[in-house]
């Protein structure tokens, strides 16, 4: 498959492009928003394009034109206010279904947060980082797009292990950034996780494993 990376930029979106450009089975396509960003994926020969997820449903569109998959990887991060997270995080994820309705590209997987269906867990200084994953993910699971929905706990920069704990409800764990790529790569492909939401921390089975046991 030829995937549109969103957020290909980011720590997670980095990992995950780095093992598609290196596998025999998928492509990569980087959504980034800046030029400077262009260098670090021409030097690993991936395709790039330049679109904001803070511009039209027509542009993002475009940049999906092709492709059979997107990953939606993409964040505003912790540095911006809760307006930036509303428009990166809520309605980027939904200009970006919409994206992937017209385009016809059913394949849809989704990086959303752990406890994101629970609002009584939701902390207040957090609370419009809850709001805007928790919808995005309805919005996906409503339109009808092959989806997967992926929870990760709290994200570090430890050396991914290839072992995780993925189950439909959990409260809390950590993972790291490497091991959530490639949860997002195994799950590519993997009928097992069609049309499924799921937690992911770290833990002790093999990703395929832990996988197909959902």
């Amino acid at each position: 498959m030829k995937v549109l990376v969103v957020g290909a930029n980011g720590q997670i979106g980095r990992h995950f492009v780095k093992m598609l450009a290196s596998s025999d089975i998928h492509t990569p396509k980087a959504m980034i928003r800046k030029e400077e960003q262009v260098s670090f994926f021409n030097s690993l020969g991936v395709e790039t394009v330049l679109t904001s997820l803070e511009g039209s449903v027509e542009e993002i569109t475009e940049a999906m034109k092709g492709c059979d998959a997107v990953v939606f990887a993409a964040g505003s991060g912790g540095k911006t206010g809760a307006d930036k997270t509303l428009l990166i995080d809520l309605d980027g994820a939904a200009k970006t279904i919409e994206a992937a309705e017209r385009t016809g590209t059913e394949r849809f997987l989704m990086i959303s947060a752990i406890n994101a269906d629970k609002r009584a867990m939701w902390k207040e200084d957090m609370a419009h980082y809850y709001v805007a994953k928790h919808h995005a993910d309805n919005i996906l699971r409503a339109s009808g797009l092959v989806y997967t929905i992926i929870r990760p706990g709290i994200l570090t920069n430890d050396s991914g292990t290839g072992k995780v704990l993925a189950v439909e409800d959990l409260d809390s764990g950590e993972i790291s950034r490497e091991d959530v790529a490639r949860v997002l790569f195994n799950a590519l492909d993997n009928e097992r996780v069609f049309n499924k939401t799921f937690a992911v921390v770290s833990g002790d089975r093999e990703i395929d494993t832990a996988l197909n046991q959902l």
